[in-house]
């Protein structure tokens, strides 16, 4: 990521700005207490295709490291019964730690738009006791544009889900559509695919996901997870991008009901 962030500010001027953190904070207090968040569940960049629960909130936060940049993702998942869910979800919050500054972006497309307010929809179908079809997508604006208007992203994505023995180890494999501005500059469209195996069922799993791609969402995950309580689970994983190699950490702390 710092070495996309140094050709993007010597070919393009990059818009790098103090975000009012007032504003944060109140964003941040609004989306903690909506009752409707956001959509997908990841495994950690891939949906795993779990849906919430009838009347039953998911809460995941995430913190991508990457040398002096740290990248903050809230979801905050609502189940509608059905297989359905439904949500809002805060992504891209960049913040660069040598500066001091919260970034944001919407002037160059080697980069992710950013902030990004997205709301989001799922639905799961199922096909046997072990497999399902999940259909997702989330869309929304860039927060704190720098000129007078922001501008809208999308994402979606299809996926076959695979539960065995008792979900203790789940898969999913799929394929995936978005805008530039969601998802940076390189091909809109790809395949992704995660696995979720619980070694020592809900103490102790192994996650990955992959994407395909040269833009930011192109990239390999694995790590491990483990259960802080019965519903509250923390994961480290190591990423490493599939542009250039650029490596770096992911921290995941994910609330599930049940």
């Amino acid at each position: 990521m710092p070495q996309i962030l140094k050709r993007a500010n010597s070919r393009l001027l990059f818009s790098r700005n103090t975000l009012n953190m007032k504003k944060l904070f109140l964003l941040a207090g609004l989306l903690c207490c909506s009752l409707v968040g956001l959509a997908q569940q990841t495994i950690f960049s891939v949906p795993s295709s779990d849906i919430v629960p009838k009347h039953k909130i998911m809460a995941q936060q995430q913190v991508d490291i990457n040398g002096e940049q740290m990248r903050f993702s809230t979801t905050v998942d609502y189940g509608l019964g059905r297989n359905w869910e439904v949500g809002v979800n805060l992504y891209n919050v960049d913040y660069q730690r040598q500066e001091h500054t919260w970034l944001r972006n919407d002037t160059t497309l080697q980069l992710p738009y950013a902030p990004l307010l997205l709301i989001n929809a799922q639905r799961t179908i199922n096909l046997t006791d072990a497999l399902h079809i999940g259909l997702g997508g989330q869309t929304g604006v860039n927060l704190f544009p720098t000129g007078q208007h922001s501008t809208w992203v999308g994402w979606g994505y299809a996926n076959l889900g695979a539960g065995l023995h008792d979900d203790h180890y789940q898969l999913v494999v799929g394929g995936y559509a978005g805008t530039q501005r969601y998802l940076a500059e390189g091909s809109t469209v790809g395949m992704h695919l995660g696995f979720d195996a619980g070694i020592w069922y809900q103490k102790v799993h192994i996650l990955g996901d992959w994407a395909t791609g040269t833009h930011e969402y192109g990239q390999l995950v694995l790590g491990v997870e483990a259960y802080l309580q019965e519903h509250l689970a923390l994961a480290l994983g190591w990423r490493r991008s599939n542009q250039d190699g650029n490596q770096g950490a992911v921290i995941q702390l994910t609330y599930t009901p049940k």
